[in-house]
């Protein structure tokens, strides 16, 4: 069934969306609020069944949805609209539409194959992560609890758990936005920092383009404080001008 969502707040939060000037703090929570709508909206006609309840006081008769929920968002702009939709319904199963790869050369976007390098304590962790996880039936080499290819909805799921466990006893992640994407960016910036090689970064994260991978070298202060200290400034006394007695007699001479 095709719904479409009718709804002058949602008109609202579209405009804003896409006005040029919103700042991206602005448009995440812009993003989320109209998720959010859409997850309400969407299913409104979800069917119902009856549960019976034990409150404090007494038995309770009230409803319960009776469907499970698939969500399966369409291109990378609909990632945004994920978080209301596990948040209002934290089982909801997440799919993904993609295209058929070649699991041997990882040929995909641009027809592009990527060498990622490990380090040895990483080749070992995942040769032991292969020893406890036995035989699957998916060629990937993380697979979630039902055997099948581990998606990046999946990562962010797990990710989101940990957050929260995490936020518990590290104050300063409250309030803060932790998804694969940042800790793509935070590597990345890592990377840079220890390398000072913008190629090197854009030959990690596997950019085609240069100037796709420079949006880093503008957001990393350290560089700019470099160039500050690296300009040795002007070596002046301080004191007060006393012009002497040829400049008074310069500055009377008529011309």
């Amino acid at each position: 069934m095709l719904h479409l969502l009718n709804h002058p707040l949602g008109a609202h939060i579209i405009t804003h969306l896409r006005d040029r000037t919103t700042k991206p703090v602005t448009f995440r929570t812009l993003t989320y609020q109209i998720g959010l709508l859409l997850a309400l909206e969407s299913t409104r006609e979800m069917q119902t069944k009856e549960a019976v309840i034990e409150t404090p006081l007494e038995a309770y008769r009230g409803v319960v949805l009776g469907d499970s929920l698939v969500l399966v968002p369409i291109l990378r702009a609909a990632i945004g609209l994920v978080q209301p939709f596990t948040d209002l319904f934290p089982d909801v199963s997440i799919g993904y539409v993609g295209l058929e790869r070649d699991h041997e050369t990882a040929d995909r976007k641009g027809r592009r194959e990527r060498a990622l390098p490990l380090w040895k304590t990483t080749a070992a962790a995942l040769r032991a992560w292969l020893a406890i996880r036995g035989a699957v039936a998916s060629p990937e080499l993380f697979v979630n609890a039902r055997g099948t290819p581990f998606s990046r909805w999946g990562v962010a799921y797990v990710l989101r758990r940990h957050t929260e466990t995490a936020n518990r006893k590290c104050l300063t992640l409250r309030g803060k936005q932790v998804s694969p994407h940042v800790l793509r960016h935070t590597c990345a910036m890592i990377v840079l920092q220890a390398t000072k090689d913008i190629r090197k970064v854009s030959l990690w994260l596997g950019h085609s383009d240069l100037t796709t991978t420079e949006v880093y070298v503008r957001a990393d202060p350290t560089e700019k404080l470099e160039a500050i200290e690296a300009v040795v400034p002007p070596s002046l006394r301080k004191g007060k001008f006393r012009p002497p007695d040829k400049l008074f007699a310069l500055l009377k001479v008529k011309p």
